[in-house]
């Protein structure tokens, strides 16, 4: 089969010949559809050696549910079930195995390229603004807000009664996020008022030294990536006075429950039902990865981007 795998140098990715993935104890083999690309993903491929392979998103049709047997394995989607999921890695490619618990199954209404798009964003938005507690009537401050993740957090936010301050790195990376839900949209935090009870972080280096500033007298800080790959220092006496929480999170740490598929499900149902909007920003053929995280990179995307998986024909 074919997938795309790291090249070591600035082209990023190539289409290459794999071997065809078999399904463990527990695991789901999946023909992909579509795939979708998280800026995490985007941070490995800079510094791969080529030949590593990356994705976690994808979206697909079950071809076989790893089991020996005739009849169909309890708690697990039958073969042509449409499913969207999350792999450790690897998932950029025509066939992906992954464990069960780590799929749901694709709603009516729902096409394989949003369901793509919903995973690594959706979960980390969803994850890390629980981590905030109750959130009705909290202050919540989105950093990053233009991007996969932070579209969902803004719209997420809202839904549980949060008034959100979306934080963005230009003025046109604003736009639609208020129709999202965001109650102020701003360019940089350099102005905005101490006082938040949530932060989610993903800037790293100053934005997240102006994160620790900002929050609240027992408000947390969410820190869940560090896309300007920069150090962060901060006065640690601005901070701990307020008894404030800062804390870590990374989705692949956390998907092996049950919890894993419920997620998915509800994020799905959300889209599918019109209550939560999977902005993409661009759908383009695997065949034009390359440009397609050129452009991730430059940052000339806003929301999400999905790669369609197209087969060779055959004959």
């Amino acid at each position: 089969m074919r997938a795309l795998s790291a090249t070591g140098d600035d082209g990023l990715v190539e289409l290459v010949r794999v071997p065809e993935p078999s399904a463990g104890a527990g695991e789901v083999l999946v023909d992909v559809q579509a795939v979708s690309v998280n800026r995490g993903e985007l941070h490995r491929l800079t510094a791969a050696d080529a030949g590593w392979r990356p994705g976690w998103d994808f979206a697909g049709v079950v071809a076989d549910q790893g089991t020996s047997g005739t009849a169909p394995a309890p708690g697990r989607p039958a073969p042509g079930t449409r499913v969207f999921g999350i792999a450790d890695e690897g998932s950029w490619a025509e066939r992906v195995a992954v464990p069960a618990a780590r799929l749901a199954a694709v709603p009516e209404g729902l096409t394989v390229e949003r369901a793509a798009a919903l995973p690594t964003a959706g979960l980390t938005a969803l994850r890390t603004l629980r981590m905030g507690g109750d959130l009705a009537g909290a202050s919540v401050l989105v950093t990053g807000a233009a991007g996969g993740v932070g579209r969902f957090a803004v719209q997420l936010a809202r839904r549980f009664e949060a008034e959100v301050t979306a934080v963005v790195g230009r003025p046109e990376r604003g736009e639609g996020l208020a129709a999202l839900g965001a109650a102020e949209v701003v360019v940089g935090v350099e102005e905005v008022k101490a006082g938040f009870d949530l932060v989610l972080e993903t800037g790293g280096g100053e934005s997240l030294r102006e994160a620790l500033r900002l929050v609240a007298p027992h408000g947390t800080v969410v820190s869940f990536g560090n896309s300007s790959r920069a150090a962060t220092s901060f006065s640690v006496s601005d901070f701990y006075p307020k008894e404030a929480s800062l804390r870590g999170f990374y989705v692949l740490n956390d998907l092996d429950g049950p919890r894993t598929a419920d997620d998915l499900a509800y994020l799905a149902r959300l889209v599918a039902t019109g209550e939560l909007a999977a902005d993409i920003a661009a759908v383009d053929d695997w065949r034009d990865a390359r440009a397609t995280l050129h452009r991730l990179r430059d940052r000339r995307l806003a929301g999400k981007a999905v790669l369609r998986v197209t087969r060779e024909k055959q004959g």
